[in-house]
């Protein structure tokens, strides 16, 4: 999070982090630098989030560090609202210039992300040496009356049936790489309810194949920040097509290696044939496309994880059964991703003896 600094105007950062990093010995500095660190899926956030939050303060000549609690309200109110999109540039033909960067709000920001943005607002408060207090009364008003015009339900990602995700690798045409590696990312990534990260980050050296199980070794995910090792067990299943272990070998039976990322790409020139795979790995951008091509544009990568808790409990499964496999750390988190909504499918109403 350090280099998020450097969005924000010098004038407005007092160079708290940088002296405290100096005077401090190398340890210190060491620790100090991972103790603000986090997710790099949510660095990257935080990165977009923060230019958004600069610019406008520059655009309405506000201070940015440290802020005060009305330009806070000011902000979290303009992500609320909708906005509409201002005229492009032109050119020095006269044609219209292609905006770059983060583009005008459309539309208002979800409830979530707009307390994402908050959340990395405070972060860089915390590397500049600033307090921004936990609880600001004001801001905490505007953002309940936020939460009451947006609504508290947030977006998921939507869920598949175990039967959809057979008719698509059904559809999979298995005498490409890609075709042997997306069959195994899918199999894997439902089976493990792992996060998109999770996948991106994956090395062959995890795995550990068992009799009874595949184990895959996770030393640090987005709620795992301390890097203890968690395992994931992945069950052979009765058909080898359907089988995450089984598919999951053959995969690297062509990666022809014991070391290195799991799921790599493939030289688009020979995408369709048995290609040899490329050492670069898969792009959570990529792995989002690559599930969005095989299930539809309706899923995302998301739907792995969230289909897995979904399935789960529809089959019964103790919440903290369910937990071993997401590693999520609350009962409130299962319930959020259990996609159960549909009142005449999923009703007690439905079982009253009438």
């Amino acid at each position: 999070m350090r280099e998020d600094l450097s969005i924000i105007p010098a004038s407005t950062v007092p160079p708290t982090v940088s002296t405290q990093l100096a005077r401090a010995s190398a340890k210190v500095a060491g620790f100090l630098e991972v103790g603000l660190q986090g997710a790099a899926n949510t660095e990257r956030a935080y990165t977009s989030d923060l230019k958004s939050y600069v610019g406008f303060c520059e655009r309405h000549g506000l201070r940015a560090l440290p802020a005060e609690v009305e330009t806070l309200t000011e902000y979290v109110a303009y992500l609320a609202t909708e906005k509409p999109v201002p005229e492009p540039g032109t050119g020095g033909r006269g044609e219209k210039k292609k905006r770059k960067g983060q583009q005008p709000l459309t539309r208002p920001h979800s409830l979530a992300t707009i307390k994402r943005h908050l959340a990395a607002i405070r972060k860089a408060h915390q590397l500049a040496g600033h307090r921004l207090p936990a609880t600001l009364d004001a801001l905490n008003v505007v953002m309940e009356g936020i939460a009451r015009t947006l609504g508290k339900r947030q977006d998921q990602a939507q869920a598949f049936t175990v039967e959809e995700l057979k008719q698509a690798i059904r559809r999979i045409d298995l005498e490409t790489s890609a075709g042997i590696r997306d069959r195994a990312l899918l199999l894997l990534g439902f089976a493990g309810a792992f996060r998109r990260s999770e996948l991106v980050e994956l090395n062959i050296e995890q795995l550990e194949f068992t009799e009874r199980a595949l184990l895959v070794h996770l030393a640090k995910s987005k709620t795992n920040q301390y890097g203890a090792v968690e395992d994931k067990a992945i069950f052979y299943a009765p058909t080898m097509d359907f089988c995450p272990v089984r598919c999951l070998r053959a995969w690297l039976n062509l990666l022809d290696r014991t070391t290195g990322p799991l799921f790599v790409k493939i030289p688009r020139a020979s995408s369709e044939h048995m290609a040899v795979p490329s050492d670069k790995r898969l792009s959570d951008i990529s792995i989002n496309k690559l599930v969005q091509k095989r299930l539809g544009p309706g899923y995302s990568a998301h739907s792995l994880r969230v289909s897995f808790v979904t399935v789960a409990v529809l089959n019964g499964q103790s919440h903290k059964a369910i937990k071993n496999q997401t590693k999520q750390k609350t009962d409130a988190m299962i319930e959020r991703y259990t996609q159960l909504n549909n009142v005449v499918s999923y009703n007690a109403a439905q079982a009253l003896g009438l």
